[in-house]
């Protein structure tokens, strides 16, 4: 039998090891906990910080980023800032806000062509009563000057209906600007009609001066005789104000490998490289057209160009300098809108610069047909032992006909003789060969086959 003792001592040293194991996992607890709360305030403090960068950052995309954002879709060139946080770019958080960017370009986009497309709309109206308005005064002083005949009378309904002119033309590039037709279907004309007529649209049509190096009949086809006229006068336009009072601008009409191109050297500022490469890019007409893109007021002549260009299939170029200091332009006709007009049925206006060009003189044909030097044909009728079947023979020239034959060379080419006379001349030397012949007593039987041969050749000759 156990002992009480023992047993009491055993027990209190199993409660012993029960309290020691019970405060050992109180004190691991303990500090699981302690651990637990300190990742909990980390995490708290990471939590707090990123709220408070992302908070920064939103404000920062509201303040800066997308007023910058919806300036540069019109104005390419404005810069939009980056992300306050470097380290947000790629990451989720800076993908979602730089879609937040894009969808806004979009959307601003979007709206502002739609709204630039009524705003055209309703200047197309507006400039389409307008335009039919300045027709109709157009008429009316045209009829005045038919029916009056007071000098000084006609010297002022001449200014008047120039003035009249000048506002359809701005009239008419504000509807071709806003989509609208040319607004006239003329018939086919001679391209200096059509450069004339652009030049008397404008205030100081005096200072261009026209050169026609174009052949005699050069002419436009009906459709492509507005659009060029229109170019040409926004062309001139620009020269015109961009250039000094007391300069001329030269224009000239030149024939080229795809058709014809008239080209516009003013002597006035020039453009730095910036504003070339805007009015290239007006004229190129391969952007879409903004009324809002166009200034305030706006300036519409390169953007009507734009316009016509697309249309017609015509080509503008203002890339390179005028030799004068100012700028070129040229304005490229290719060859299927080019045709031609007979000059003595229908002459070009009688303001027209007449053309430089001398038709080219017609090149006499040659005498023979024979282009081989040192080869020459004999006479017909005429055979030597050589002959085959009775047929002239080609014979090389010797040295001293080569020779004698050198200096008939550099003599002027002499034009063709008619048939009928070398017919006459070649039966006269068969007459006059067959007449020697028969009189050679001594080859009785050579002179009678010449004689038939001769004969043969006579007839030959004479049919």
């Amino acid at each position: 039998m156990i002992e009480l003792p023992d047993l009491a001592v055993g027990g209190l040293a199993a409660g012993t090891l029960s309290a020691l194991a019970l405060a050992g996992g109180m004190l691991r607890l303990r500090r699981q906990q302690i651990r637990q709360r300190a990742e909990t305030a980390a995490l708290r403090t990471r939590l707090d910080g990123s709220l408070r960068a992302f908070t920064a950052e939103v404000e920062h995309l509201a303040a800066r980023r997308v007023p910058a954002a919806a300036r540069q879709v019109a104005h390419p060139h404005t810069e939009v800032p980056g992300p306050l946080q470097p380290l947000t770019v790629g990451t989720p958080t800076g993908i979602a806000l730089e879609n937040v960017l894009l969808a806004l370009q979009a959307e601003v986009a979007a709206q502002r062509t739609r709204v630039d497309a009524a705003a055209q709309a309703g200047m197309r109206g507006a400039t389409r009563e307008i335009q039919a308005a300045l027709y109709r005064l157009q008429d009316a002083l045209r009829g005045l000057q038919q029916r009056y005949d007071d000098p000084e009378l006609a010297q002022t309904l001449f200014r008047l209906d120039h003035e009249n002119e000048q506002s359809l033309r701005r009239a008419q590039v504000a509807a071709v600007v806003c989509g609208a037709w040319v607004g006239l279907a003329r018939e086919e004309s001679h391209l200096v009609d059509a450069v004339t007529g652009g030049q008397a649209r404008l205030a100081g049509y005096q200072r261009v001066e026209v050169h026609n190096h174009l052949e005699a009949g050069t002419a436009l086809v009906s459709h492509a005789v507005e659009p060029v006229a229109i170019i040409v006068a926004e062309l001139l336009d620009n020269a015109l104000r961009h250039s000094s009072p007391d300069t001329d601008v030269v224009v000239s009409l030149e024939h080229v490998h795809h058709g014809v191109c008239v080209t516009v050297d003013d002597a006035g500022l020039g453009m730095n490289r910036d504003e070339r490469d805007r009015a290239q890019r007006l004229v190129a007409g391969d952007e879409p057209i903004l009324l809002t893109d166009l200034g305030d007021p706006p300036r519409m002549g390169l953007a009507a160009i734009g316009r016509l260009t697309r249309q017609f299939d015509l080509g503008v170029d203002l890339s390179s300098p005028s030799p004068y200091g100012g700028v070129r332009a040229v304005l490229r006709v290719d060859a299927h809108l080019v045709s031609r007009i007979d000059p003595e049925k229908r002459p070009p206006a009688a303001s027209a610069p007449r053309t430089t060009r001398r038709p080219a003189p017609e090149r006499p044909a040659p005498a023979h047909a024979y282009g081989s030097e040192g080869i020459e044909p004999e006479p017909a009728g005429h055979h030597g032992p050589g002959d085959a079947d009775g047929l002239p023979q080609r014979r090389r020239r010797t040295r001293a006909a080569a020779a004698e034959a050198a200096p008939a060379a550099a003599e002027p080419v002499r034009p063709a003789r008619r048939p009928q006379d070398a017919a006459a001349a070649l039966g006269g030397l068969q007459a006059g060969t067959a007449a020697a012949r028969a009189g050679a007593a001594e080859f009785p039987a050579a002179g009678d086959d010449d004689t038939d041969q001769t004969d043969h050749a006579e007839g030959g000759a004479a049919r």
